[in-house]
């Protein structure tokens, strides 16, 4: 219970303040919703990327291990490497109450410049395309896996604090509203009874 002096005017003023409590635990529960809306919506997304990233990095391997069988280690390590081909980085921000959530791409050169290889094989090529791709995929799972970290963190601290209210402040300042309220109520019957007896003759 708060440390205060019961009159009528601190009881209107505490009145006032739980309003404000009110509506600012209002405000915390929606945003709560809605950062846990979009944490669902970016954990389906990284599922999907994630899903994708998995399978594009054992056909990799796959296609790697062919590769080194055909060409051996020192072959492929002197093989033209897909550099040119990767293209630009393009980021789109949002905002989510505060929260920038980023969706981040790469644009592949409309025109592929290529190093003629020595010995070149559908091998080689197969496992470069496949690791081009991986980075790819790697660029767009970085930032889900930080949206996700960002939303996550905000979603918490906005938990605590409507918690906070919900769980400490509000129940405190509703006990402290009923002892106002009985104290003035009993201070009240006080004077009705010195008015009584003050009137006697």
């Amino acid at each position: 219970m708060l440390e205060v002096t019961p009159t009528r005017s601190v009881y209107l003023d505490l009145q006032e303040e739980r309003i404000g409590m009110q509506e600012g635990y209002r405000f915390l529960d929606e945003k709560r919703l809605v950062l846990a809306a979009e944490l669902l919506k970016e954990l389906k997304h990284y599922d999907s990327v994630m899903k994708e990233y998995m399978l594009l990095t054992s056909q990799a391997a796959d296609s790697l291990k062919e590769s080194v069988a055909r060409h051996g280690l020192n072959g492929l390590g002197l093989y033209p490497s897909n550099r040119q081909a990767w293209g630009d980085l393009h980021s789109q921000s949002r905002s989510v109450l505060g929260v920038n959530v980023q969706q981040i791409s790469i644009e592949e050169m409309q025109h592929e410049v290529k190093e003629l290889a020595i010995n070149a094989s559908p091998e080689a090529e197969k496992t470069k395309q496949e690791f081009t791709q991986l980075i790819t995929l790697a660029t767009s799972l970085a930032a889900v896996t930080a949206n996700l970290v960002r939303l996550e963190n905000e979603y918490q601290k906005t938990s605590r604090r409507a918690r906070a209210l919900e769980d400490v402040l509000l129940p405190e300042i509703d006990q402290t509203l009923a002892q106002i309220d009985t104290a003035l109520e009993d201070m009240d019957k006080e004077e009705v009874v010195r008015v009584h007896y003050s009137q006697r003759p």
